[in-house]
């Protein structure tokens, strides 16, 4: 063997042994951390109690005048992320019958009653969805060794869905006050009494609004060059002045626009979301438009533990814009019906329900609806919302005996068809499709319909695209294809001859 094998040899043996000895020491410097480090609450809980938003009830703190000791600004906000966590953990408990984070959360002496209810429930096959919506507490009284805070919290809004063997049993919306003892162990605010007491209010009705008519002559609204991402990197406020001034000069007098749930940043609401939609809402009233916003686009999940999340997203939005000469009305979710077989009717609709609820307490001046894909279903929720609105891509010789079924069961509030078109694709997905000219016929017709009954209109849309997102329709080329030329502008920037009939 050559000197030089014996070196490369001898240089990758001690390169193994130095690597060997790291190895070593830094599992027992691992195992030395673990041994010596308190356990992480959010991987015991195996939620992320740290993550920023996980669980945002309304909190409205009374005034601070307690007995004992005076309580920092700092102390405060711990005291308050520790008692909501220990709600949080409880909802998770008591809809899993699992313990872990209880512990955290609660002393010893308050674990039991929790701990006999998830023994109960496990027994009875029973589980409980549950979240509060909000709370009012007011300090009593904080220890002069900063140990112990006593507190109460009046009409807490907690809803239920109790389910027996997997089958929905009670829906119910409680208001309860809770007395609070609170103790400072190993640095969390642990629970050591939460005492429920009867609340003498009750839930307030939210009065619609009385509206007798109203006057929409409009169109759903994407950008040309960013359709489904209205807000996204390339957001151009320039073109959608533009367009609106093209939509403006063809009599119309309203838009309707989408917010994606995720896309705004969900209950964190990101503030350069909120400035481009200032500049559109801007941007429509130079043009003398009204603006429909539509408020969870692209939203699914309607799971109760993340309604908190879903009232703080619309309840920036909708307080930040509510005195906004461009609104016309808020609708809260974009065919919610649709989610109805994957999610529950009766979830679907309590969602909303609650939601409906949440906008009107927030603005009282304008209206709220909701944008249903069909007829059929636009008659849920009639007594809980402003005004009626279905979408409508079925057969016109339908359209009229439709709107007038519906109009004779909802007589006493205005209907809006908040979505109708046709596509002109006739490509090679499908060759017998309709022609630019019969899509010309159909608006013809549609709007001579929405005339002759007063029918307040909003059609799809102003655009062909080139792009449709996959999450838009999917992946078959018969319907991306077919969702890219409902337009009443071509790619190339023509008006199709469906345009002369984009109103009446």
């Amino acid at each position: 063997m050559s000197a030089l094998n014996k070196n490369i040899i001898h240089g990758l043996l001690i390169g193994a042994y130095v690597l060997l000895v790291v190895i070593i020491v830094f599992g027992i410097s691992a195992v030395y951390s673990y041994l010596n480090t308190g356990a992480d609450r959010s991987s015991m809980l195996h939620i992320k109690i740290e993550a920023p938003e996980h669980y945002t009830p309304k909190v409205v703190w009374k005034p601070i005048n307690n007995e004992g000791r005076p309580i920092d600004e700092q102390t405060l906000k711990t005291i308050e992320s520790d008692y909501l966590d220990a709600w949080y953990v409880r909802h998770v408990a008591y809809k899993t019958n699992l313990k872990e984070g209880i512990y955290d959360f609660y002393t010893a002496n308050a674990r039991k009653a929790i701990f006999n209810t998830i023994n109960l429930n496990r027994a009875d096959n029973t589980t409980i969805e549950s979240t509060t919506l909000e709370h009012h507490p007011e300090f009593l009284f904080f220890s002069e060794d900063g140990q112990l805070a006593v507190l109460k919290d009046d009409n807490v809004v907690e809803y239920k869905r109790v389910y027996k063997a997997n089958k929905l049993v009670l829906e119910t919306t409680e208001i309860a006050n809770y007395k609070v003892v609170l103790l400072l162990e190993d640095g969390f605010w642990r629970i050591r009494h939460l005492v429920k007491e009867p609340a003498i209010n009750s839930l307030d009705i939210i009065k619609n609004k009385p509206l007798s008519k109203i006057d929409i002559k409009g169109i759903n609204y994407y950008p040309q060059a960013t359709p489904w991402n209205l807000f996204g990197d390339d957001f151009n406020i320039e073109t959608i002045d533009q367009d609106f001034k093209i939509i403006n000069k063809a009599n119309l007098n309203t838009i309707r626009l989408f917010i994606p749930y995720d896309g705004f940043g969900k209950a964190s609401v990101i503030p350069n979301k909120l400035k481009k939609l200032k500049q559109v809402l801007d941007t429509a009233e130079v043009n003398h438009l009204k603006v429909i916003v539509t408020l969870f686009d692209f939203y699914g999940d309607y799971s109760v533990l993340d309604w908190t999340l879903n009232h703080k997203h619309a309840t920036t939005i909708v307080s930040e814009f509510k005195n906004h000469n461009a609104i016309a009305a808020w609708d809260i979710k974009n065919e919610p019906d649709l989610d109805f077989k994957s999610r529950g009717e009766s979830l679907v609709t309590s969602w909303l329900y609650k939601m409906a609820t949440l906008v009107k307490t927030i603005d009282n001046k304008h209206p709220v609806t909701i944008g249903w894909s069909n007829a059929k279903s636009a008659t849920i929720l009639k007594d809980e919302i402003d005004f009626v609105s279905f979408h409508y891509y079925k057969d016109l010789d339908r359209l009229e005996t439709t709107y007038k079924n519906l109009k004779a069961s909802i007589p006493n509030k205005p209907i809006v068809l908040s979505e109708f078109g046709i596509s002109s694709y006739n490509g090679l997905w499908n060759p017998l499709g309709t022609t630019e000219k019969s899509q010309a016929n159909y608006f013809k017709k549609a709007q001579a319909i929405l005339k002759q009954n007063k029918i307040p209109f909003m059609s799809w849309t102003l655009y062909d695209f080139k792009t449709v997102p996959k999450k838009v329709v999917g992946n078959l080329p018969w319907r991306k294809n077919a969702q890219k030329e409902f337009g009443f502008i071509n790619t190339n920037g023509e008006k199709k001859p469906s345009f002369k009939y984009i109103s009446n």
